[in-house]
């Protein structure tokens, strides 16, 4: 049976207390109990913050009802920032003030209770036990997070004030885990009789320290470049229906065949379809779109870069060791084999160029198979040395000439060369395998925040190329009219 929202306030006999109300401990009024049950509601915490803090303040109180008592909660949590840091700090929590400055709504506060008993619950709604592990339910927070919030966003528009403070509130949250991700290093302490002793402090991880930063900040960037587009040279018509100019087109109507000819990407036909003044974009508004495309394309390499890196620190699950092909040869076929043992430069942009990759899925495809190639090489090689880093075996293994290093490292090129060549290209399976059977929850966090980015990036420098596209095509046609 489903609990009821409105806690029920079970507390002592009201004639045992003495003294003004002001100085009870737990007791209260009716009207009171209501009036602090609604306080106590504003703010979002996790049952086990207030089941510590209130067992430690209030053991007098009577527990019949399944929820401790309303006044003593209020007690705990009051509205003002410096009570609640005073409630964090006792609980050994690191105050958060962007955090505890963003009031909710009841509708917002139940959707986080929602959320983060899903997490806790490792996805496993019957709570036998059977979820996944914290890594997977909160990388998977994350990116349905992302799929909520941004999912119907196909135009180049501010995001909305509801779906931006739902992204930062709940983004907040979960990033806030990361505050207790730490390493310990050896440091010296001076004690007040003047002798020093050597303790073991901690700090931030180190991969955590410096791509949390990164990706919080581009996390801004981003958000900037959507709302900068509040008063913009073009608009958005329904993909199929008749497109009408907006105040700054010259024309009422325009034709019904528009979308046909300056829609870039003719696949995705259900996408909006940006529409310009009959004269095209002003020089400003070109070289504003532009300067922004760039911006955004930067930011999509460096979250690139960012989550190559994690995923690349990742362990290699045993489940994709136990599924290798016994040879590389046979994973990537034998004309690509030849061309990487036998060439004396290898050059992967030629290899690439001679293969037949018409699709993205051809691409995925080759990927596996060369990652897979690549690990069997690396196995091969690795056998003499243990369990030694891929690092650390191709150096030992340098000055022998071996050959399963050599095409370990060429499959290696080969990959960077095929997934510089297709940026969109989704996941390999190993990289699926990664996220699935990881379970270090700072990795886990910097993968999908990074990777979410990175699909937002790419979703802006789209929608500018889209823009761009429809410009250039109403110039050339209003060039042929002309002439």
């Amino acid at each position: 049976m489903e609990r009821d929202s409105s806690p029920s306030v079970s507390v002592s006999d009201e004639s045992s207390e003495a003294g003004p109300a002001g100085e009870r401990g737990g007791c209260c009024s009716s009207p009171s109990t209501r009036s602090l049950v609604d306080t106590a509601g504003n703010l979002s915490r996790t049952v086990s913050d207030v089941s510590t803090s209130f067992s430690e303040q209030c053991s007098s109180v009577d527990h019949s009802g399944p929820f401790e008592s309303a006044a003593a909660m209020a007690k705990l949590i009051d509205r003002s920032p410096a009570s609640a840091a005073a409630s964090l700090s006792r609980l050994s929590m690191k105050p958060r003030a962007d955090v505890l400055d963003r009031r909710s709504t009841d509708d917002e506060m139940e959707l986080v209770k929602e959320r983060f008993s899903k997490l806790l619950l490792g996805e496993d709604m019957s709570g036998g036990g059977k979820g996944v592990c914290t890594a997977v339910a909160i990388s998977n927070a994350i990116t349905n997070l992302y799929a909520t919030v941004f999912g119907s966003c196909h135009k180049l528009e501010p995001l909305p004030a509801g779906k931006k403070a739902m992204w930062r509130r709940e983004m907040d949250c979960l990033l806030s885990v990361c505050d207790y991700i730490v390493e310990f290093y050896p440091t010296t302490q001076t004690l007040p009789d003047g002798t020093k002793v050597e303790v073991m402090a901690t700090r931030p991880r180190s991969d955590i320290y410096i791509n949390l930063p990164a990706l919080e900040k581009l996390d801004a960037m981003l958000i900037d470049i959507l709302d900068s587009f509040q008063k913009a040279e073009f608009w958005y018509a329904d993909a199929g229906t008749r497109s009408f100019g907006s105040v700054t087109s010259s024309s009422s109507t325009m034709s019904s065949s528009f979308r046909k000819s300056v829609h870039r990407n003719e696949d995705k036909w259900w996408l909006p379809v940006p529409c310009v003044p009959d004269t095209g974009l002003t020089e400003k508004a070109c070289k504003d779109l532009q300067k922004k495309r760039d911006c955004a394309n930067q930011i999509h390499k460096a979250a690139v870069a960012i989550n190559s890196g994690v995923l690349s620190d990742m362990e290699v699950p045993e489940s994709f060791m136990a599924v290798l092909p016994k040879s590389g040869r046979a994973s990537v076929g034998d004309s690509v084999y030849r061309v990487m043992l036998g060439a004396d430069k290898f050059s992967p942009d030629f290899l690439l160029d001679t293969l037949d990759i018409s699709s993205e899925h051809d691409a995925l495809a080759m990927a596996d198979r060369v990652e897979a190639a690549m690990y069997v090489w690396r196995r091969k090689a690795s056998g003499s040395h243990g369990k030694l880093p891929w690092s650390k075996v191709k150096e030992l293994a340098a000055d022998d000439d071996d050959k399963n290093v050599s095409l370990a490292s060429r499959a290696e090129s080969l990959l960077l060369c095929l997934k510089h060549r297709f940026p969109g290209l989704s996941q390999t399976t190993l990289d699926t395998s990664k996220i699935q059977f990881n379970k270090d929850v700072g990795q886990a966090i910097l993968e999908s925040y990074s990777r979410v980015l990175e699909s937002l990036a790419f979703n802006i420098v789209s929608w500018i190329d889209d823009v761009l596209f429809a410009d250039k095509s109403t110039r050339k046609l209003s060039d042929n009219l002309k002439s």
